[in-house]
């Protein structure tokens, strides 16, 4: 019998998926960050760095491990496997043909790890824990990026099917095509973000619902260096790199700052947070 993954047992600590890089390559451009970099990674490279990330995360956290599947070098990125939400997993729907092979496969995983597989409805791009952030405050609401990947549509879907607060936020930079390459919910209702990634209406959004004194707003040098693709365990914040002004910021916020450099990764439009995916997501934490 599987192990059951879902929250229905009791933890001290996060439990964390991650996918090991073992097929990792880029191999397609379906996003601007990969432009370039075709067949320009190496399994060395790109192993010893996620090593360095897994070990980091698990000094913080449980680690559990998916198997890869050969053919399907993005399933490394398991953040976009989906979104878990109680015992509940909500599968992607991948926008791209090169993506889609993931889908069995991540469905099957959380199916045989005791979660509850919740489809969005039929037609509606959705691209998981990239695109969909538990807020780290007061409140559970979900902030869902649209606009690259994941469809408006799923925001109301979402905010029925698992009964939550649901707060879009339009993208409108392609280098930042997912939600949590430029938006991350810390502990405390802090949210590190990089406002030119978004609307107007989305920037109003953000600061309505994040007093000012919470906002750590990033400029663009840190915004490229993927500061926003974080994993915030606590008060810790593992990212791949941060400007002396922003860890100095965070500091100051009481977060505790390391860096693990992820630029084989970066290569493909990915970094720390989209390596990991959060299987503890329960309603009121």
């Amino acid at each position: 019998m599987a192990e059951t993954m879902s929250p229905a047992t009791e933890r001290t600590v996060p439990r964390i998926l991650m996918c090991a890089p073992t097929f990792f390559e880029v191999d397609y451009v379906i996003n601007p960050w990969m432009d370039g970099h075709l067949h320009d990674t190496t399994s060395e490279r790109s192993g010893r760095q996620w090593d360095a990330l897994k070990d980091t995360v698990s000094r913080h956290a449980d680690v559990v491990v998916q198997p890869p599947a050969k053919g399907l070098p993005d399933m490394t990125f398991c953040a976009n496997a989906g979104l878990v939400y109680g015992n509940s997993f909500v599968p992607s729907r991948f926008r791209y043909e090169q993506r889609q092979g993931e889908e069995a496969h991540d469905r099957a995983w959380f199916a045989h790890h005791g979660f509850d597989v919740v489809d969005l409805p039929e037609g509606v791009f959705f691209e998981g824990a990239g695109d969909a952030l538990f807020d780290r405050g007061v409140s559970r609401r979900l902030w869902m990026g649209h606009g690259h990947r994941s469809d408006a549509e799923a925001a109301p879907a979402l905010a029925s099917s698992l009964d939550v607060e649901v707060l879009p936020l339009k993208l409108v930079d392609p280098r930042f095509y997912h939600l949590d390459t430029c938006f991350c919910p810390l502990s405390d209702g802090y949210t590190l973000y990089f406002p030119a990634a978004f609307d107007a209406d989305s920037l109003a959004t953000i600061e309505r619902h994040v007093p000012p004194g919470q906002r750590l707003a990033v400029d663009e040098h840190d915004a490229v260096l993927f500061a926003c693709n974080a994993v915030n365990l606590g008060r810790v914040v593992i990212l791949n790199r941060a400007s002396a002004d922003l860890r100095s910021r965070l500091e100051g916020a009481g977060f505790m700052v390391i860096e693990v450099a992820l630029d084989e990764f970066m290569k493909a439009g990915g970094s720390a947070k989209c390596l990991t995916l959060r299987l503890d997501e329960l309603e009121g934490a």
